[in-house]
């Protein structure tokens, strides 16, 4: 889950799961690296609606972003969805170039401000995220806000990738809606470091069920809950 890194979270979704003869809880990173690497070393990053990253090494854990999308998710769809509605803004207001892009955006909004206003204050990350393939369509046209955002997201999710090689990570898997498209915007110095996951998270979460209840059979005494 999203999140799990929280421990004010994970006692949330417990709560709820008292009808379960054991639990496991476990973030989205997790099970993407797990299933990624298949429990070896390596790194993955998400780059989704959200963003972050995770490696394990030799049993070293590196964790990186994954802060929520208030203060954190620098490389999301999220963040790149918001800064588009933004400098739209900025278009409108002279502030800054308009462009094929910002035009379109406002055009959306009827060149209301206001309704723009009002979508933002109740959209949800993943509301603000469906405008990442308009943008990554205008920045193959290479207009000048769309590249900006795009290159921004891409520089974002390098300072991810960068953290996890300086922790002695030698392949990382990129997982998630904006993987492929914000691959060719990445360093070329990164392309040595990128490698393509083993299996999905889907196929992590299913492992790290396996692993767990080898664990508890072999120690049966084990809490019924954990976190991983």
């Amino acid at each position: 889950m999203a999140g799990a890194g929280l421990k004010s979270a994970c006692d949330r979704l417990r709560a709820g799961l008292n009808s379960f003869a054991s639990t496991v809880v476990a973030t989205d990173a997790y099970i993407a690296w797990l299933g990624a690497h298949r429990g070896g070393n390596g790194g993955i990053v998400i780059l989704g609606t959200g963003s972050c990253g995770l490696a394990i090494v030799d049993g070293k854990r590196i964790e990186v972003g994954g802060w929520g999308a208030e203060i954190s998710d620098e490389a999301g769809g999220h963040r790149m969805g918001r800064e588009a509605l933004r400098r739209s803004l900025w278009s409108y207001d002279g502030r800054a170039e308009r462009t094929k892009l910002s035009d379109l955006i406002l055009d959306r909004y009827r060149r209301d401000p206001a309704k723009i206003v009002a979508f933002a204050a109740s959209a949800t990350p993943a509301q603000f995220g469906e405008l990442a393939p308009l943008v990554f369509e205008y920045a193959s046209r290479r207009d000048p806000l769309a590249v900006e955002l795009v290159q921004e997201t891409a520089d974002a999710a390098a300072r991810i990738i960068d953290r996890l090689v300086a922790g002695g990570v030698s392949a990382v898997s990129l997982i998630g809606g904006l993987a492929e498209p914000l691959m060719p915007w990445l360093p070329s110095r990164l392309r040595d470091f990128l490698a393509a996951p083993q299996s999905d998270p889907l196929d992590g979460a299913i492992l790290m069920a396996r692993h767990e209840l080898q664990r508890r059979r072999e120690c049966p005494e084990t809490q019924r809950s954990s976190a991983a």
